[in-house]
């Protein structure tokens, strides 16, 4: 702290919370507010001038809180309060949010936020306060978790079964930045493209009222998947959170099963099982698409999506967030294309119809 100073960062996406939360804040003269929209830039602000205290929220868009809390407690630690409507004291995501660092946790309704904010003033200056002093603990080193494959889900067989799919499947990876890219991803489609597998790493309480948001934005039909849904024409199923989702075929069907599982390259949902899956289910029928995201997630699967057949495309470095996946993805050679963001639909559709999709047609960045 600088003398007797105490300097908050809120991070919060709602312009309204973020306003209600510098005023009250700003009540007590010894406490400096800073303010960002996103982890993101956040993030780029405490590289400028770290705070003592970080309040944030847990849905966020480009960035969740729980990734942001691990990122700030991995690579920059300091004392962290989350003031969310989705980690009411004594949850699963209160618990979580604490394991991963967080100092104190505060429960923020969803409606009437601003009459919530001032009746909890006293709380919440207190909170930023108590956690300035707070002393942190390092996380305890754990033992090495073994890296697996999808094979642990999907074992690979020799010669795929591929389903009759008359429009054929489009299967989808995100990461971090993906909430934003999916949205312009989704808006672009038809309501009579093929079915949409998306498997967007997100803690599990997220991925339902995601989809319901995308729902509301979409032109297709967007919905959490279920295990046993009928993959359907104009409509985009995303596996829920902490499970992975395959494609399967029932009888003449593709049906999308939800499961549980070990982690795999990582994650749990991970993209790899699902492209795998598609690549044995669907084939040549099949688009693969990789985007903005951290980590290597996809890139094998993809790879054998490429091997039985579909056609496969990355999202662009200008327009990642993060460029992590699909570079991992385009130097193993397991796209036919590198395109923005706002041309993935496009090329899709195209490829779809068209299957002009080849490694001898890779656009340069």
């Amino acid at each position: 702290m600088n003398g007797d100073d105490l300097r908050v960062l809120v991070v919060d996406d709602s312009a309204m919370v973020r306003q209600v939360m510098q005023a009250i804040l700003s009540t007590d003269t010894r406490v400096k507010v800073s303010v960002a929209a996103d982890p993101l830039i956040a993030w780029a602000k405490m590289q400028k001038d770290p705070p003592d205290v970080i309040i944030t929220d847990l849905e966020m868009p480009r960035m969740d809180g729980l990734t942001f809390i691990r990122k700030i407690m991995s690579e920059m630690p300091m004392p962290v309060v989350v003031c969310s409507g989705m980690a009411a004291r004594g949850t699963e995501l209160a618990l979580r949010a604490l394991e991963e660092g967080a100092v104190e946790v505060i429960t923020k309704p969803k409606v009437g936020v601003r009459e919530f904010l001032h009746e909890s003033a006293v709380t919440l200056v207190d909170a930023v306060w108590s956690a300035s002093q707070a002393q942190l603990r390092p996380r305890p080193k754990l033992a090495p978790v073994p890296r697996l494959d999808a094979d642990v889900i999907v074992p690979r067989k020799s010669k795929p079964s591929h389903a009759i799919a008359q429009n054929g499947v489009i299967a989808v990876g995100a990461s971090t930045g993906g909430t934003e890219a999916l949205r312009v991803f989704l808006a672009a489609l038809p309501t009579d493209c093929p079915p949409i597998m998306i498997v967007q790493h997100m803690p599990e309480v997220f991925t339902k009222a995601f989809a319901e948001r995308l729902d509301k934005e979409c032109a297709i039909r967007v919905e959490e998947a279920q295990n046993g849904d009928r993959l359907q024409n104009g409509q985009a199923l995303i596996a829920p959170g902490n499970r992975h989702m395959l494609v399967n075929r029932k009888g003449g069907e593709l049906i999308a099963q939800v499961t549980d599982g070990p982690l795999v390259s990582r994650h749990r949902p991970s993209v790899d099982v699902l492209f795998r899956s598609v690549a044995a289910s669907v084939g040549p029928r099949a688009v693969g698409v990789i985007m903005t995201g951290m980590g290597d997630d996809g890139a094998r699967g993809l790879y054998e999506m490429m091997e039985a057949g579909a056609a496969t495309v990355a999202q662009d470095e200008a327009t990642c967030i993060v460029f992590g996946m699909p570079k991992e993805a385009i130097s193993r050679g397991a796209v036919n294309a590198v395109v923005p963001l706002d041309q993935i639909a496009a090329w899709v559709l195209d490829a779809r119809s068209s299957r002009t999709g080849s490694k001898a047609e890779l656009q340069k960045q």
